[in-house]
């Protein structure tokens, strides 16, 4: 049964209530998913926003705690960085090659350590043998770079924690900060350090806020409406047929 009956010229618009409940959940759905694409937008905006203003001059670190400063704030420190026990960020890609982030711990000159993204290096073409990530002898160093959160895994299969035992470098895949600090044995700052790009003892380090850009979000966003918008207009469309004629 329809839930309305118009004559429209020639024809009649008639929707069922099953197509229209359909057509009505599905809109809700897509405006939905719509507004949650816009949401995500501003959220990545607001990032990237944050990223460049990570680029202003970099803010002596001394005794500030990291978790207080904003997200990608500009910071210099000073330590020695821990050669002989350093992590390889598994499963990081550039251009489309896989390879490795380099995390070295820096020893700060207050007792903490600080892990260091060095930046990408290439896989070797075998898991048994890795980069050479090797630091020349160094007392000190002093070192500039961004705050930065450890990168995340979509997927829980794709974790793995670093491996037991003494061998390094240690490949790990999207661990947490716990997990690092068990198999460095020390406590270690919440966040990392992206060295940067022109600083020495680095690799690959071309920087970019996380995440698909702000604008890719708002085109789903609207994609989504555009779906919405298209249903209703077929939902109209099949609801307009020809009377049927009385025998």
């Amino acid at each position: 049964m329809p839930i309305v009956r118009v004559s429209i010229g020639g024809r009649v618009f008639a929707p069922s209530w099953l197509m229209t409940a359909l057509t009505v959940a599905l809109a809700m759905l897509f405006v939905r998913l719509g507004e949650w694409q816009w949401d995500r937008g501003a959220h990545r905006q607001a990032q990237w926003e944050a990223f460049a203003r990570g680029s202003d001059q970099a803010l002596p670190l001394g005794a500030r705690e990291l978790a207080a400063l904003p997200r990608f704030q500009r910071i210099e420190v000073a330590g020695s960085l821990d050669a002989a026990h350093q992590f390889l960020l598994d499963n990081r890609t550039h251009q489309g090659r896989a390879g490795y982030e380099v995390l070295t711990p820096l020893h700060l000159e207050d007792g903490r350590t600080l892990l260091v993204n060095r930046g990408w290096v290439a896989f070797t073409g075998s898991r048994a043998r890795l980069p050479d990530v090797s630091l020349p002898p160094a007392a000190h160093s002093r070192l500039r770079g961004r705050i930065d959160e450890l990168p995340v895994g979509g997927l829980e299969l794709g974790r793995a924690p670093p491996p037991p035992g003494a061998q390094w470098p240690k490949v790990t895949s999207y661990p947490d900060m716990t997990q690092l600090a068990q198999a460095l044995g020390a406590s270690l700052e919440p966040r990392i350090l992206l060295l940067d790009r022109d600083a020495p003892l680095g690799y690959v380090r071309e920087w970019q806020p996380p995440g698909l850009s702000p604008a890719r979000h708002w085109s789903y966003a609207i994609q989504w409406w555009s779906f919405a918008v298209a249903l209703v207009a077929i939902w109209a469309l099949l609801s307009v047929r020809r009377p049927q004629a009385v025998a």
